[in-house]
């Protein structure tokens, strides 16, 4: 990536924008980040807990059967 350096150039050089959000949007934008983050945090659990926690149950089911 040969434009990295003069993009934190730019970034660096930019001056703050005078705007303003009102409060309704600026809480539905906090809401959805985080929902987003919730949500991600979710995935994550569902997709490593779940089979591992399986996984356990099943190693638990075969040394009881001895």
């Amino acid at each position: 990536m040969r434009h990295g350096p003069a993009l934190i150039l730019l970034l660096a050089m930019a001056t703050p924008a005078s705007a303003y959000i009102g409060p309704g949007a600026g809480l539905g934008a906090v809401a959805l980040t985080v929902g987003l983050v919730l949500g991600a945090g979710l995935l994550l659990v569902g997709f490593l807990w779940y089979p591992l926690k399986r996984l356990l149950r099943r190693k638990k089911a075969g040394n009881q059967d001895r």
